[in-house]
């Protein structure tokens, strides 16, 4: 139950799948802030639960970027952990001035303000299910030239992480970002309006991103994301100018299931709205992804996952239903 603006950062993006047209849930709460439309209701045994798990936040792992940039053994060890056990991490002194994601943070709060016939200029086609540049809105003014300002701090803050995935890949600094071809970023902006029956929704079905990692902004002040770990469903507490990290399904299937995507969803708040600012890096279109030869090791003794082109293992999960990690079938080697 959300509003967003996806952007891709390249003029001649390709086309991801079909998006189905829904109402503004933005301009449904403004209209009657006590109806949940039935299509947002979900079956009892996929609702939140009322058990407080919420203790368990302050175990999600804290990376330190400038630790593993001055090649820190043990904040490298902690990373490697990070992935193994969790798929999650939250990122801090990461290099993101802090002005500039106040300013994405600004701009994106005017921009939900605008009217509905205003942000409808910039809707999403129905045959697709991003906004291409021609569609990136020119109000509030200015944030065109903001979004580029903040994706291409995140996208520093990705390339330095690579450098030490690869490193716990057991290959050379540079390899990960090799193997990409072409690194390709999108952006997406999610508002999730406040809804009077939180329990009975959700803002985002519980799904693993496509991507290689997926780098997120929160507010500091709402908390919404939530991520699997052991069977429960663990509160992503925000940590002021951290960035939250995910391993996407790229990087397990290169690491052939040592590190895992995370399943993660998004809760909705009785008394306020929230605002996420998910940045997804991924590989070109045309590049087969499939485990290196020595990441089958003793441990593993046989390759997990078979070879698929980029393109479509990521159309063939837009094009289904998000459940979970059921997607990822598709790239698993059966037996």
């Amino acid at each position: 139950m959300g509003s967003n603006g996806t952007f891709l950062d390249n003029e001649e993006a390709p086309t991801y799948a079909p998006s189905i047209p829904v109402p503004n849930v933005q301009e449904l709460v403004r209209k009657d802030p006590f109806q949940v439309p039935q299509r947002y209701v979900r079956k009892v045994e996929d609702r939140p639960k009322d058990t407080d798990t919420s203790y368990l936040s302050s175990f999600i792992p804290v990376i330190d970027l400038s630790l593993l940039l001055m090649g820190n053994n043990e904040e490298l060890n902690k990373l490697d952990l990070a992935c193994r056990e969790w798929g999650f991490f939250q990122v801090v002194n990461h290099g993101v001035a802090k002005q500039v994601s106040q300013k994405m943070k600004d701009a994106a709060a005017e921009f939900f303000k605008l009217s509905l016939e205003e942000k409808n200029k910039y809707a999403m086609p129905s045959d697709d299910i991003q906004g291409k540049l021609k569609f990136w809105p020119n109000s509030p003014k200015g944030i065109q030239e903001i979004i580029k300002e903040y994706s291409n701090a995140i996208r520093k803050v990705a390339t330095e992480l690579f450098q030490s995935f690869s490193l716990i890949m057991g290959m050379d600094k540079e390899a990960l970002l090799g193997l990409h071809k072409q690194l390709v970023q999108a952006y997406r902006v999610n508002y999730y309006p406040p809804c009077s029956k939180p329990d009975q929704v959700l803002g985002v079905s519980p799904h693993s991103d496509t991507s290689t990692i997926t780098i997120l902004m929160q507010e500091d002040d709402v908390c919404g994301l939530q991520i699997k770990n052991n069977n429960e469903w663990v509160p992503v507490n925000p940590i002021p100018d951290a960035l939250v990290v995910n391993v996407g399904d790229v990087f397990e299937i290169w690491s052939n299931g040592k590190y895992k995507s995370v399943e993660q969803r998004a809760v909705a708040n009785y008394s306020k709205a929230r605002i996420s600012y998910a940045s997804f890096l991924f590989p070109h279109d045309e590049v087969e992804i499939e485990p290196p030869s020595h990441m089958v090791d003793s441990k593993t003794k046989q390759q997990l996952y078979k070879k698929v082109r980029y393109g479509e293992y990521l159309r063939s999960s837009m094009n289904k239903k998000m459940e979970g990690k059921a997607h990822t079938q598709m790239a698993k080697i059966e037996g």
